[in-house]
């Protein structure tokens, strides 16, 4: 059986008084695409960094193809890595900066411009080798900074918040490129992002972090669909969380339904709401809700045409028990 592209046992991190990182553990597949997802100073950063060797650990291990590298500087790792800023030499053209690499492992010229070429082809470049990155949108310096960690072969890829410089169209079409690109190529690939549509989007699996540990790990329906703590469900996406007294059930708006009837569906938890505010977002809808004992609540629907909720409506909100979710309470 193949050694895992990346295996971290007990990694962690201190600066001062300060555990930035505390002794998480995480496997990834050869091929896999797994994101590192949480806010600001969750510690997935430093994460990235140690992987990349830019940050020496205080404790545990990594491996890459099963082989250990903690003592290993960052460009013997086999690594290719996209930065945020993408930390492109501005005096270069897009074709010397892609060839860097190569350039800095001695490859003959002919085959340096042979897999230059190939990878500006691979992200959509070719013909704007000549410029320089000064003359090139954000998009195009993205899919430089891209084609330069890919043009070395890595055995892994490291992508530091690659988008968020991006507006936001851009963003969403560069998704779906970086997507497909990582799944033609199969390469393995630890992404890091605060962002959670990209994380759901484009992730095989999602670890979650928070102060420096690994909240929740799991496919993208896993995380979103069966949150494991209060903390993932209220970060991911939107969440009803319900007190009960044995814990906390947890609805997304999308499956908050509401009825104009006192009653509601047989079978189903229900409750009467008055509308509060009613969000146009063009395809879909988006209510703020009040129930008598003074819960607050979001539901969430298709703009179909058909959905005529006011503000200052009475209603039934309800779910049925397998549109909800029960998580443990810190």
């Amino acid at each position: 059986m193949a050694d895992p592209a990346l295996q971290i046992t007990t990694l962690t991190k201190r600066f001062g008084t300060l555990t930035a990182v505390d002794a998480i553990d995480l496997t990834v597949a050869q091929g896999e695409f797994v994101t590192l997802l949480g806010p600001s100073g969750c510690g997935k950063t430093t994460t990235l960094n140690m992987i990349a060797g830019f940050v020496p650990p205080d404790a545990g291990s990594i491996r890459l193809q099963g082989r250990p590298v903690e003592s290993l500087p960052p460009f013997r790792r086999d690594l290719g890595l996209v930065f945020q800023d993408y930390a492109l030499f501005p005096h270069m053209t897009a074709a010397e900066n892609v060839g860097f690499g190569l350039r800095m492992r001695r490859l003959p010229r002919e085959e340096t411009v042979r897999r230059v070429a190939e990878a500006l082809d691979l992200v959509q470049m070719s013909g704007l080798g000549e410029r320089r990155p000064s003359q090139l949108s954000g998009g195009q310096r993205q899919r430089v900074a891209l084609a330069r960690a890919l043009v070395i072969r890595p055995a892994m890829l490291l992508l530091d918040e690659p988008l968020s410089n991006l507006d936001l169209k851009l963003r969403e079409e560069m998704r779906g490129e970086i997507s497909a690109l990582q799944r033609r190529l199969a390469i393995a690939t630890v992404f890091v992002t605060h962002d959670q549509g990209e994380a759901l989007t484009m992730s095989d699996r999602i670890a979650v972090m928070r102060a420096g540990r690994i909240e929740q790990i799991g496919t993208p329906t896993d995380i979103y669909e069966r949150p494991a703590t209060r903390f993932v469900a209220g970060f991911i996406g939107t969440a009803n969380m319900i007190e009960d007294t044995d814990g906390v059930t947890v609805i997304r708006p999308e499956r908050l339904r509401l009825s104009s009837a006192e009653h509601a569906p047989p079978g189903t938890r229900h409750w009467p709401v008055r509308v509060e505010h009613v969000v146009y977002i063009g395809p879909r809808l988006e209510l703020r809700l009040r129930a008598t004992d003074g819960t607050r609540l979001q539901a969430e629907m298709v703009n179909d045409g058909t959905a005529a909720w006011s503000a200052g409506d009475t209603a039934t909100a309800w779910f049925r028990a397998e549109d909800a979710w029960a998580i443990r309470t810190p």
